[in-house]
């Protein structure tokens, strides 16, 4: 881990401060003076400043927490129980001279390790037959549910999440390199967990569920193989019970801030108003669903569709659908080449 992405001084304008926890993807930096930890601030603590009208040359002292938790050396293997007693995403490690010499983060600490969670027992549909463009050169040899983040696919990621929850009845929807990843899986301790079912034509991801309407009995969860949402999937699935949806699309806050001066016209071509970088903030579709077995019966028969148009179709018709919105952290994608690289370096692989 380079550490240099996540530690600053307390004489750093604040500005600087938020390029470098923007750089780090982690939220959060850590005060140091000639690598002994001083404190920490996160982007948190910079949204409350500038909301008090707090100023972006100020230095970072002003707004730094001088009484972070930390761990000793020794003690790094508790990580996990620290960071869940004390509700913190990040745990610097000291040596004895109190140096900064690793951080442990909660992802890192907890993934693939059992937790007092519910058991839902809900099935999870993965559309894995797409072929990828988007991601090109890599999907030119590898499928996309088989592209490596860090030690692991993807897909391994999706399952393992989910499996942690009880979710373990598991169908794959393939079609592109379809042998491929049926090989792959099949030769993997996970892969004993999976069914596919294979697309003879690309029919799209709500052209791909069709195929499962004779199979599907109880409410599922069906995700993108570019996506991974690491929230709490009780609470989604609570939600989507209680509110009675068709179907409930899991949905992250995202901002986009433009990166120009903006003008407003008037009605005769006059300036109005302007405004510098405004930022623009949208509820955004994750990839991640719930969904009725009902929901099935309106896809059409052998047609190239797409789960979006029968989500539309169902609004038309007055079913109920839902979004349980989620924090734009908890959900990462990496259906470009530059959100595969962003993704990798949000889960600590660069």
């Amino acid at each position: 881990m380079d550490l240099g992405l996540f530690t600053v001084s307390g004489t750093m304008p604040i500005i600087d401060v938020m390029q470098k926890i923007g750089h780090n993807g982690k939220r959060i930096a850590f005060v140091c003076k000639d690598k002994v930890l001083e404190g920490c601030v996160t982007d948190g603590d910079i949204r409350r400043h500038l909301i008090a009208g707090g100023s972006l040359t100020a230095q970072v002292s002003e707004i730094a927490n001088y009484h972070p938790v930390y761990l000793d050396e020794s003690r790094r293997h508790t990580a996990g129980a620290v960071m869940e007693k004390y509700y913190v995403t990040a745990i610097p490690i000291v040596n004895s001279a109190h140096e900064l010499t690793d951080i442990c983060f909660w992802r890192e600490e907890y993934r693939g390790q059992e937790r007092d969670v519910p058991q839902l027992g809900v099935p999870l549909v993965i559309m894995a037959g797409g072929k990828g463009t988007r991601l090109k050169p890599y999907t030119d040899i590898l499928p996309k549910p088989l592209i490596p983040i860090g030690e692991k696919t993807i897909t391994e990621y999706i399952v393992e999440n989910f499996a942690e929850y009880g979710c373990k009845d598991i169908t794959m929807i393939v079609n592109y390199k379809k042998d491929f990843i049926k090989a792959y899986f099949n030769d993997s301790e996970i892969g004993k967990e999976i069914k596919f079912v294979e697309e003879q034509e690309y029919m799209g991801t709500g052209g791909g569920l069709k195929l499962l309407k004779d199979s599907v009995k109880g409410t599922f969860f069906m995700s993108n193989c570019d996506i991974l949402v690491e929230a709490d999937y009780a609470k989604i699935l609570e939600y989507h019970w209680n509110t009675g949806n068709i179907i409930t699309v899991v949905c992250a806050r995202k901002k986009f801030q433009v990166p120009y001066g903006t003008v407003q016209l008037g009605e005769a071509g006059q300036i109005v108003g302007l405004q510098e970088k405004p930022e623009l903030a949208y509820r955004v579709n994750t990839g991640l669903y719930l969904i009725e077995p009902r929901f099935l019966d309106r896809i059409p028969d052998g047609e190239f569709v797409h789960i979006t148009d029968i989500i539309e179709k169902c609004i038309g018709d007055g079913e109920r659908v839902g979004a349980f919105l989620i924090d734009d952290d908890d959900w990462m994608d990496m259906g470009q080449l530059d959100e595969l690289e962003s993704m990798r370096k949000k889960m600590g692989f660069q």
